[in-house]
Protein backbone atom coordinates (compact mmCIF):
# COMPACT_ATOMS: atom_id res chain seq x y z
CA UNK A 1 0.00 0.00 0.00
CA UNK A 2 1.29 3.36 -1.38
CA UNK A 3 2.13 6.31 1.55
CA UNK A 4 -0.29 8.29 0.10
CA UNK A 5 -3.28 5.43 0.07
CA UNK A 6 -2.19 5.13 3.43
CA UNK A 7 -2.57 8.99 4.12
CA UNK A 8 -6.06 8.83 2.76
CA UNK A 9 -7.50 5.97 4.74
CA UNK A 10 -6.21 7.85 8.26
CA UNK A 11 -7.68 10.87 7.05
CA UNK A 12 -11.41 9.00 6.48
CA UNK A 13 -11.13 7.64 9.50
CA UNK A 14 -9.64 10.10 12.16
CA UNK A 15 -11.72 12.16 13.70
CA UNK A 16 -11.41 16.19 12.89
CA UNK A 17 -9.40 18.29 15.35
CA UNK A 18 -10.89 19.16 18.47
CA UNK A 19 -12.97 16.35 19.06
CA UNK A 20 -12.41 13.12 21.68
CA UNK A 21 -12.39 10.09 19.98
CA UNK A 22 -13.49 7.09 22.81
CA UNK A 23 -13.80 3.58 22.77
CA UNK A 24 -15.34 0.98 24.81
CA UNK A 25 -12.67 -0.90 25.65
CA UNK A 26 -11.59 -2.98 28.44
CA UNK A 27 -8.52 -1.40 30.17
CA UNK A 28 -7.91 -2.77 33.95
CA UNK A 29 -9.82 0.45 35.34
CA UNK A 30 -12.85 0.06 33.51
CA UNK A 31 -12.30 2.92 31.50
CA UNK A 32 -12.97 3.36 28.35
CA UNK A 33 -9.31 4.31 26.35
CA UNK A 34 -9.37 7.50 24.48
CA UNK A 35 -7.03 9.44 22.31
CA UNK A 36 -6.11 12.84 23.10
CA UNK A 37 -7.00 15.78 20.86
CA UNK A 38 -3.17 16.28 20.86
CA UNK A 39 -2.47 13.19 19.26
CA UNK A 40 -4.90 13.64 16.79
CA UNK A 41 -3.57 17.47 15.96
CA UNK A 42 -0.07 16.09 15.69
CA UNK A 43 -1.41 13.09 13.49
CA UNK A 44 -2.92 15.68 10.99
CA UNK A 45 -0.04 17.53 10.79
CA UNK A 46 2.42 15.01 10.23
CA UNK A 47 -0.21 14.09 7.36
CA UNK A 48 0.22 17.46 5.68
CA UNK A 49 3.91 17.57 6.36
CA UNK A 50 3.87 13.84 4.50
CA UNK A 51 1.89 14.83 1.71
CA UNK A 52 4.47 17.21 0.38
CA UNK A 53 6.92 14.76 0.17
CA UNK A 54 5.73 11.45 -1.53
CA UNK A 55 8.53 9.72 -2.58
CA UNK A 56 10.69 9.30 0.85
CA UNK A 57 11.55 6.27 1.63
CA UNK A 58 10.78 4.60 5.00
CA UNK A 59 13.65 5.31 7.24
CA UNK A 60 13.27 9.14 5.55
CA UNK A 61 9.70 9.38 6.41
CA UNK A 62 10.48 8.15 9.81
CA UNK A 63 13.45 11.06 9.83
CA UNK A 64 10.85 13.27 8.83
CA UNK A 65 8.29 12.53 11.42
CA UNK A 66 10.61 12.70 14.04
CA UNK A 67 11.96 16.01 13.34
CA UNK A 68 8.73 17.88 12.37
CA UNK A 69 6.73 15.88 15.71
CA UNK A 70 9.06 17.33 18.10
CA UNK A 71 9.06 20.71 16.44
CA UNK A 72 4.95 20.58 16.97
CA UNK A 73 4.92 19.04 20.24
CA UNK A 74 7.64 21.79 21.17
CA UNK A 75 5.47 24.38 20.43
CA UNK A 76 1.81 23.14 20.57
CA UNK A 77 2.92 21.61 24.45
CA UNK A 78 4.65 22.34 27.44
CA UNK A 79 2.95 20.11 29.81
CA UNK A 80 5.05 16.62 28.27
CA UNK A 81 8.04 15.30 29.30
CA UNK A 82 10.60 14.51 26.91
CA UNK A 83 9.83 11.09 27.47
CA UNK A 84 5.98 11.52 26.99
CA UNK A 85 6.79 13.17 23.24
CA UNK A 86 9.15 10.39 22.70
CA UNK A 87 6.01 7.69 23.09
CA UNK A 88 3.65 10.15 21.28
CA UNK A 89 5.50 10.49 18.50
CA UNK A 90 5.87 6.74 18.17
CA UNK A 91 2.55 6.45 18.95
CA UNK A 92 1.70 8.37 15.83
CA UNK A 93 4.62 7.13 13.57
CA UNK A 94 3.48 3.44 14.27
CA UNK A 95 0.05 4.59 12.83
CA UNK A 96 1.33 6.09 9.64
CA UNK A 97 4.30 3.82 8.69
CA UNK A 98 4.01 1.08 10.80
CA UNK A 99 1.25 -1.41 11.66
CA UNK A 100 -0.64 0.70 14.63
CA UNK A 101 -0.18 -0.31 17.93
CA UNK A 102 0.62 -3.96 17.36
CA UNK A 103 3.96 -2.18 15.85
CA UNK A 104 5.64 -2.37 19.55
CA UNK A 105 5.06 -6.29 19.76
CA UNK A 106 6.37 -7.20 16.18
CA UNK A 107 9.31 -5.12 16.99
CA UNK A 108 9.62 -7.03 20.13
CA UNK A 109 12.20 -10.32 20.11
CA UNK A 110 10.34 -12.10 23.16
CA UNK A 111 7.04 -12.30 21.65
CA UNK A 112 6.50 -15.38 19.23
CA UNK A 113 2.51 -14.83 18.32
CA UNK A 114 0.32 -12.13 17.73
CA UNK A 115 -3.02 -12.67 19.02
CA UNK A 116 -5.81 -9.55 18.02
CA UNK A 117 -9.33 -10.36 19.77
CA UNK A 118 -11.30 -7.59 18.60
CA UNK A 119 -10.06 -4.08 18.77
CA UNK A 120 -9.94 -3.64 22.51
CA UNK A 121 -8.14 -7.15 23.58
CA UNK A 122 -4.39 -8.23 22.56
CA UNK A 123 -2.67 -11.15 23.60
CA UNK A 124 0.54 -12.49 22.59
CA UNK A 125 2.72 -15.50 23.38
CA UNK A 126 6.09 -14.86 25.28
CA UNK A 127 8.38 -17.86 26.06
CA UNK A 128 5.25 -20.04 25.57
CA UNK A 129 2.64 -18.32 27.61
CA UNK A 130 -0.10 -16.24 26.80
CA UNK A 131 -0.48 -12.45 28.57
CA UNK A 132 -2.58 -9.89 27.88
CA UNK A 133 -0.98 -6.80 26.79
CA UNK A 134 -2.36 -3.22 27.51
CA UNK A 135 -2.53 -2.43 23.60
CA UNK A 136 -5.56 -1.59 21.70
CA UNK A 137 -7.19 -0.57 18.12
CA UNK A 138 -9.49 2.39 18.55
CA UNK A 139 -12.64 0.50 17.19
CA UNK A 140 -12.97 -2.20 14.50
CA UNK A 141 -11.98 -0.08 11.69
CA UNK A 142 -8.87 0.89 12.77
CA UNK A 143 -8.02 -2.99 12.84
CA UNK A 144 -9.26 -3.47 9.29
CA UNK A 145 -7.04 -0.68 8.21
CA UNK A 146 -3.76 -2.91 9.31
CA UNK A 147 -5.29 -5.76 7.89
CA UNK A 148 -5.61 -4.29 4.24
CA UNK A 149 -2.34 -2.50 4.95
CA UNK A 150 -0.66 -5.74 5.14
CA UNK A 151 -2.86 -7.85 2.57
CA UNK A 152 -2.59 -5.33 -0.16
CA UNK A 153 1.03 -5.71 -1.41
CA UNK A 154 0.24 -9.58 -1.56
CA UNK A 155 -2.51 -8.75 -4.09
CA UNK A 156 -4.95 -10.45 -1.65
CA UNK A 157 -8.24 -8.60 -0.16
CA UNK A 158 -10.62 -8.95 3.26
CA UNK A 159 -14.17 -7.95 2.64
CA UNK A 160 -17.56 -9.51 3.36
CA UNK A 161 -17.47 -11.52 0.42
CA UNK A 162 -13.79 -12.77 1.12
CA UNK A 163 -13.89 -12.33 5.37
CA UNK A 164 -10.91 -14.75 6.04
CA UNK A 165 -7.12 -14.33 4.30
CA UNK A 166 -3.94 -15.73 4.95
CA UNK A 167 -1.17 -13.54 4.41
CA UNK A 168 2.95 -12.48 5.22
CA UNK A 169 4.48 -9.74 6.40
CA UNK A 170 7.77 -8.58 4.67
CA UNK A 171 9.80 -10.50 7.42
CA UNK A 172 8.51 -13.62 6.48
CA UNK A 173 5.71 -13.76 9.70
CA UNK A 174 2.19 -15.87 8.80
CA UNK A 175 -0.73 -13.84 9.61
CA UNK A 176 -4.24 -15.19 9.85
CA UNK A 177 -7.12 -12.36 9.74
CA UNK A 178 -10.57 -13.28 9.77
CA UNK A 179 -14.03 -9.89 10.36
CA UNK A 180 -17.53 -9.84 10.64
CA UNK A 181 -19.81 -11.84 10.43
CA UNK A 182 -17.73 -14.86 10.62
CA UNK A 183 -16.12 -13.12 13.99
CA UNK A 184 -18.61 -12.18 16.53
CA UNK A 185 -15.91 -10.34 18.67
CA UNK A 186 -14.98 -7.77 15.52
CA UNK A 187 -12.10 -8.37 13.28
CA UNK A 188 -9.04 -10.96 14.69
CA UNK A 189 -5.50 -11.19 13.47
CA UNK A 190 -3.19 -13.96 14.74
CA UNK A 191 0.43 -13.09 13.80
CA UNK A 192 3.01 -15.96 14.06
CA UNK A 193 6.41 -13.98 14.00
CA UNK A 194 9.71 -15.90 12.96
CA UNK A 195 13.11 -15.35 14.27
CA UNK A 196 14.71 -12.53 12.80
CA UNK A 197 17.92 -14.44 13.11
CA UNK A 198 17.41 -17.96 11.23
CA UNK A 199 17.41 -20.75 14.32
CA UNK A 200 20.46 -23.16 13.11
CA UNK A 201 20.21 -26.65 14.39
CA UNK A 202 23.12 -25.29 17.30
CA UNK A 203 20.40 -23.75 18.73
CA UNK A 204 17.60 -26.39 18.83
CA UNK A 205 20.16 -28.29 20.59
CA UNK A 206 20.74 -25.00 22.81
CA UNK A 207 17.32 -24.99 23.45
CA UNK A 208 17.48 -29.17 24.38
CA UNK A 209 14.71 -30.04 21.29
CA UNK A 210 17.26 -32.42 20.55
CA UNK A 211 20.37 -34.09 21.55
CA UNK A 212 23.42 -33.99 19.47
CA UNK A 213 23.05 -37.38 18.69
CA UNK A 214 19.87 -36.99 16.82
CA UNK A 215 20.89 -34.07 15.03
CA UNK A 216 23.65 -35.85 13.40
CA UNK A 217 21.10 -38.48 12.20
CA UNK A 218 18.61 -36.03 11.35
CA UNK A 219 21.38 -34.47 9.03
CA UNK A 220 22.52 -38.06 7.56
CA UNK A 221 18.85 -38.68 6.54
CA UNK A 222 18.70 -35.27 4.70
CA UNK A 223 21.67 -35.74 3.41
CA UNK A 224 20.99 -39.44 2.09
CA UNK A 225 17.18 -38.15 0.38
CA UNK A 226 14.84 -39.68 2.51
CA UNK A 227 11.66 -38.67 2.69
CA UNK A 228 10.88 -37.19 6.11
CA UNK A 229 7.44 -35.80 7.26
CA UNK A 230 7.29 -33.53 10.91
CA UNK A 231 4.43 -33.88 12.66
CA UNK A 232 2.86 -31.84 15.15
CA UNK A 233 0.76 -29.94 17.29
CA UNK A 234 -0.42 -25.94 16.31
CA UNK A 235 2.51 -23.99 17.41
CA UNK A 236 4.88 -26.72 18.10
CA UNK A 237 7.57 -25.96 16.01
CA UNK A 238 7.24 -27.61 12.91
CA UNK A 239 8.17 -24.63 10.19
CA UNK A 240 10.95 -23.96 12.29
CA UNK A 241 12.58 -27.34 12.20
CA UNK A 242 11.71 -27.35 8.44
CA UNK A 243 13.70 -24.96 8.03
CA UNK A 244 16.35 -26.20 9.82
CA UNK A 245 16.39 -29.58 8.24
CA UNK A 246 16.24 -27.64 5.18
CA UNK A 247 19.97 -26.08 5.59
CA UNK A 248 21.24 -29.65 5.08
CA UNK A 249 20.70 -29.91 1.72
CA UNK A 250 23.11 -29.67 -0.79
CA UNK A 251 23.55 -26.33 -2.25
CA UNK A 252 23.64 -27.77 -5.83
CA UNK A 253 20.45 -29.25 -5.80
CA UNK A 254 17.10 -27.46 -7.01
CA UNK A 255 14.31 -26.74 -4.34
CA UNK A 256 10.91 -26.39 -5.00
CA UNK A 257 9.14 -25.07 -1.95
CA UNK A 258 5.00 -24.88 -1.70
CA UNK A 259 3.15 -22.98 0.53
CA UNK A 260 0.20 -21.42 1.29
CA UNK A 261 1.61 -18.16 3.00
CA UNK A 262 5.54 -18.10 2.07
CA UNK A 263 7.26 -18.96 5.56
CA UNK A 264 10.56 -21.15 4.69
CA UNK A 265 13.76 -19.14 4.74
CA UNK A 266 16.00 -21.11 2.61
CA UNK A 267 19.80 -20.41 2.24
CA UNK A 268 20.11 -22.21 -0.68
CA UNK A 269 20.91 -20.75 -4.16
CA UNK A 270 18.76 -22.97 -6.41
CA UNK A 271 14.95 -22.20 -5.32
CA UNK A 272 11.61 -21.95 -6.61
CA UNK A 273 9.21 -21.06 -4.19
CA UNK A 274 5.68 -21.58 -4.92
CA UNK A 275 2.59 -20.10 -2.87
CA UNK A 276 -1.03 -20.54 -3.36
CA UNK A 277 -3.65 -18.23 -4.51
CA UNK A 278 -7.59 -17.32 -2.98
CA UNK A 279 -10.44 -17.09 -5.52
CA UNK A 280 -11.20 -13.84 -7.00
CA UNK A 281 -14.12 -11.53 -6.20
CA UNK A 282 -16.26 -14.02 -8.66
CA UNK A 283 -15.43 -16.94 -6.77
CA UNK A 284 -12.73 -18.54 -9.25
CA UNK A 285 -8.98 -18.72 -10.33
CA UNK A 286 -7.80 -20.18 -6.89
CA UNK A 287 -4.37 -22.41 -7.09
CA UNK A 288 -4.43 -25.08 -4.28
CA UNK A 289 -1.51 -26.79 -2.60
CA UNK A 290 -2.40 -29.77 -4.83
CA UNK A 291 -2.41 -27.82 -7.59
CA UNK A 292 0.96 -26.89 -7.18
CA UNK A 293 2.09 -30.15 -6.31
CA UNK A 294 1.48 -31.39 -9.72
CA UNK A 295 2.99 -28.42 -11.43
CA UNK A 296 5.93 -28.87 -9.38
CA UNK A 297 6.37 -32.51 -10.85
CA UNK A 298 6.83 -30.89 -14.28
CA UNK A 299 9.84 -28.28 -13.05
CA UNK A 300 12.68 -30.68 -12.63
CA UNK A 301 13.01 -31.16 -8.75
CA UNK A 302 15.65 -32.40 -6.93
CA UNK A 303 13.83 -31.71 -3.79
CA UNK A 304 10.04 -30.89 -3.23
CA UNK A 305 9.42 -29.39 0.14
CA UNK A 306 5.74 -28.94 0.95
CA UNK A 307 5.05 -25.90 4.31
CA UNK A 308 1.95 -28.30 5.08
CA UNK A 309 0.20 -31.09 4.14
CA UNK A 310 -3.40 -30.56 5.32
CA UNK A 311 -5.82 -32.29 2.03
CA UNK A 312 -5.86 -34.29 -1.10
CA UNK A 313 -2.30 -33.05 -2.19
CA UNK A 314 -1.33 -36.31 0.26
CA UNK A 315 -1.89 -38.11 -2.64
CA UNK A 316 0.46 -36.20 -5.30
CA UNK A 317 2.82 -36.24 -2.41
CA UNK A 318 2.66 -39.93 -1.68
CA UNK A 319 3.04 -40.45 -5.66
CA UNK A 320 6.14 -37.87 -6.36
CA UNK A 321 7.74 -39.70 -3.62
CA UNK A 322 7.52 -42.84 -4.68
CA UNK A 323 8.38 -41.95 -8.25
CA UNK A 324 11.83 -40.72 -8.08
CA UNK A 325 11.41 -37.23 -5.73
CA UNK A 326 13.40 -38.55 -3.08
CA UNK A 327 14.45 -36.13 0.21
CA UNK A 328 11.20 -34.47 -0.49
CA UNK A 329 9.98 -32.79 3.40
CA UNK A 330 6.57 -31.70 4.40
CA UNK A 331 4.64 -30.91 7.69
CA UNK A 332 1.46 -32.42 8.88
CA UNK A 333 -0.57 -31.61 12.10
CA UNK A 334 -1.33 -34.87 14.03
CA UNK A 335 -0.63 -35.26 18.01
CA UNK A 336 1.92 -38.41 17.38
CA UNK A 337 3.57 -40.14 14.58
CA UNK A 338 0.52 -42.81 14.65
CA UNK A 339 -1.65 -40.54 14.40
CA UNK A 340 0.10 -39.13 11.59
CA UNK A 341 -0.18 -41.83 9.39
CA UNK A 342 -3.82 -41.98 10.30
CA UNK A 343 -4.53 -38.49 8.77
CA UNK A 344 -2.36 -39.09 5.76
CA UNK A 345 -5.16 -42.24 4.51
CA UNK A 346 -7.79 -39.40 5.43
CA UNK A 347 -6.03 -36.63 3.49
CA UNK A 348 -5.63 -39.32 0.44
CA UNK A 349 -9.29 -40.10 0.53
CA UNK A 350 -9.92 -36.63 0.51
CA UNK A 351 -8.46 -36.80 -2.72
CA UNK A 352 -11.69 -38.26 -4.57
CA UNK A 353 -9.98 -41.21 -5.78
CA UNK A 354 -12.04 -44.66 -4.35
CA UNK A 355 -8.53 -46.21 -3.38
CA UNK A 356 -8.41 -49.37 -1.11
CA UNK A 357 -7.08 -48.43 2.71
CA UNK A 358 -4.29 -51.30 1.97
CA UNK A 359 -3.74 -49.55 -1.32
CA UNK A 360 -3.15 -46.40 0.62
CA UNK A 361 -1.02 -47.39 3.11
CA UNK A 362 1.23 -49.27 0.73
CA UNK A 363 1.69 -45.90 -0.58
CA UNK A 364 2.39 -44.28 2.87
CA UNK A 365 4.89 -47.56 3.96
CA UNK A 366 6.59 -46.63 0.31
CA UNK A 367 6.96 -43.20 0.61
CA UNK A 368 7.96 -41.81 4.03
CA UNK A 369 11.16 -42.61 5.65
CA UNK A 370 10.80 -40.72 9.07
CA UNK A 371 8.55 -38.98 10.85
CA UNK A 372 9.51 -36.29 13.47
CA UNK A 373 6.90 -35.79 16.06
CA UNK A 374 7.28 -32.08 17.45
CA UNK A 375 5.51 -31.16 20.37
CA UNK A 376 4.73 -28.15 22.77
CA UNK A 377 4.83 -28.72 26.31
CA UNK A 378 3.08 -27.66 29.22
CA UNK A 379 6.37 -24.90 30.05
CA UNK A 380 6.12 -23.57 26.64
CA UNK A 381 9.15 -25.15 25.60
CA UNK A 382 8.97 -26.67 22.16
CA UNK A 383 11.37 -30.62 21.82
CA UNK A 384 10.91 -33.23 19.41
CA UNK A 385 9.72 -36.04 21.15
CA UNK A 386 9.96 -38.94 19.39
CA UNK A 387 12.25 -39.71 15.59
CA UNK A 388 10.34 -42.23 14.19
CA UNK A 389 11.06 -44.93 10.99
CA UNK A 390 8.51 -46.20 8.90
CA UNK A 391 9.68 -49.75 8.14
CA UNK A 392 6.93 -51.00 5.74
CA UNK A 393 3.99 -53.57 5.82
CA UNK A 394 2.88 -55.98 8.07
CA UNK A 395 -0.21 -57.62 6.98
CA UNK A 396 -2.74 -54.30 6.82
CA UNK A 397 -0.57 -52.63 9.21
CA UNK A 398 2.19 -49.98 8.82
CA UNK A 399 5.17 -51.01 11.38
CA UNK A 400 7.12 -48.22 12.70
CA UNK A 401 9.76 -48.10 15.27
CA UNK A 402 10.98 -45.28 17.47
CA UNK A 403 14.70 -44.34 17.21
CA UNK A 404 14.68 -41.61 19.07
CA UNK A 405 12.19 -40.34 22.60
CA UNK A 406 11.72 -37.71 24.97
CA UNK A 407 11.08 -39.19 28.41
CA UNK A 408 9.29 -36.59 30.61
CA UNK A 409 10.51 -37.65 34.59
CA UNK A 410 7.90 -34.57 36.31
CA UNK A 411 8.11 -30.46 36.55
CA UNK A 412 9.93 -28.55 38.68
CA UNK A 413 8.28 -26.17 41.18
CA UNK A 414 8.20 -23.20 38.84
CA UNK A 415 6.38 -25.54 35.93
CA UNK A 416 9.58 -26.77 34.44
CA UNK A 417 9.17 -29.93 32.78
CA UNK A 418 11.86 -32.61 33.44
CA UNK A 419 12.80 -34.70 31.22
CA UNK A 420 15.74 -36.53 28.87
CA UNK A 421 15.59 -37.68 25.51
CA UNK A 422 17.16 -40.69 24.72
CA UNK A 423 17.79 -43.94 21.85
CA UNK A 424 15.47 -47.02 22.03
CA UNK A 425 18.66 -48.95 20.93
CA UNK A 426 17.39 -49.98 17.92
CA UNK A 427 19.94 -49.29 14.50
CA UNK A 428 17.90 -48.13 11.88
CA UNK A 429 16.05 -49.79 8.92
CA UNK A 430 17.52 -47.27 6.75
CA UNK A 431 20.95 -47.77 7.76
CA UNK A 432 22.13 -49.51 4.29
CA UNK A 433 20.95 -46.66 2.84
CA UNK A 434 22.59 -43.89 5.21
CA UNK A 435 26.25 -46.03 4.46
CA UNK A 436 25.62 -45.81 0.22
CA UNK A 437 25.67 -42.11 0.67
CA UNK A 438 28.98 -42.32 2.90
CA UNK A 439 27.16 -42.20 6.36
CA UNK A 440 28.62 -44.61 8.42
CA UNK A 441 27.15 -43.76 12.13
CA UNK A 442 28.40 -45.55 14.80
CA UNK A 443 26.49 -47.96 16.80
CA UNK A 444 26.81 -46.39 20.29
CA UNK A 445 24.86 -43.40 18.42
CA UNK A 446 21.31 -45.53 18.68
CA UNK A 447 22.26 -47.17 22.31
CA UNK A 448 19.74 -47.26 24.68
CA UNK A 449 20.45 -46.18 28.56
Amino acid sequence: MSLLSRIHEINTSAAPPGTMQTSAGSNKNGRKPQESELKIALQNHLINELKKLPELSDEEQMILIETEAMKFLNDKSDRLTFEGKKELINMVANELIGYGPITTLLNDPDVSEIMVNGPYQIYVEKKGKLVLTDYFFRDDDHVIQIIQKIVSPLGRRIDESSPMVDARLPDGSRVNAIIPPLSLVGPSITIRKFPQNRLQMNDLINFHSLTEDMASFLDACVKARLNIFISGGTGSGKTSLLNVLSSFIPHDERIVTIEDAAELQLLQDHIVSLETRPPNIEGKGAITIRDLVKNSLRMRPDRIIIGEVRGGEALDMLQAMNTGHDGSLATGHSNSPREMLSRLETMVLMAGMDLPIRAIREQIAGAVDIIIQQSRLKDGSRKIVNITEVIGMEGDTIVLQDLFTFNQTGTTSEGKVVGKHAATGIRPYCSEKLEQYGFELPGSLFMGE
